[in-house]
């Protein structure tokens, strides 16, 4: 059955439910809901030792790097495209959480001093270099990027996508992949330098500025 994709994650996320996402070759690879409706882990928190606010979260989702940001007391906003996401963000606790995407107008920009594209994020729109080249435009003077990459390997991939669930499924949307290998390419097109570039567990992570 065919079920439009912001359906089938809006379901997804109430449940806690994982999805799958499986590109026009075929291949599939887990989208880890049931992680990201928890708390951050180990190496999420790792991460956001890197960020300096006021943070910008893009793509939050249900909120947890929200909630652990603010924790800490930084300042931070999270922002998402899914109307599901941000409420049951806000309901449980990570504030602020708006309903927005990164292309569209958003608040403050030129002064945040750190942009997050965490799982998988980096993929927004099927264009990276586009996303990174308007975080540009968000990010204040000296301001960086934390963001996860694939694996080595991997190259910049920009391949349609659909998600499935048992027994249905989406229709195609864009999406892009972008290796640990490509990311000074991907980086530099778009204005910006990596800086550092790091792995924990089993997850691959790059900082530009």
């Amino acid at each position: 059955m065919m079920v439009p994709a912001h359906t089938l994650y809006a379901e997804a996320l109430r449940r806690g439910d994982d999805l799958v996402a499986r590109d026009a070759e075929g291949d599939a690879r887990r989208l880890a809901i049931s992680d990201w409706v928890g708390a951050a882990g180990e190496v999420d928190e790792r991460v956001l030792d890197r960020a300096r606010g006021p943070v910008l979260d893009i793509g939050c989702g249900p909120g947890r790097h929200v909630r652990a940001l603010r924790r800490r007391g930084v300042e931070v906003l999270g922002i998402d495209i899914s109307p599901v996401a941000v409420r049951i963000a806000q309901r449980r606790g990570a504030q602020p959480v708006l309903r927005g995407d990164v292309f569209a107008p958003l608040p403050r920009a030129g002064w945040w001093q750190t942009a997050l594209l965490l799982d998988g994020n980096l993929g927004i729109g099927g264009d990276p270099v586009a996303l990174l080249s308007r975080l540009q435009v968000l990010l204040g003077r000296g301001g960086r990027v934390l963001c996860e990459t694939d694996a080595h390997g991997t190259g910049v991939r920009v391949d349609p996508l659909r998600l499935e669930d048992v027994g249905r499924r989406s229709g195609w949307f864009a999406w892009a992949r972008v290796g640990a290998d490509a990311i000074d390419d991907v980086a530099s097109s778009a204005g910006l330098a990596v800086t550092d570039r790091w792995q924990d567990a089993d997850r691959a992570f790059a900082e530009l500025r």
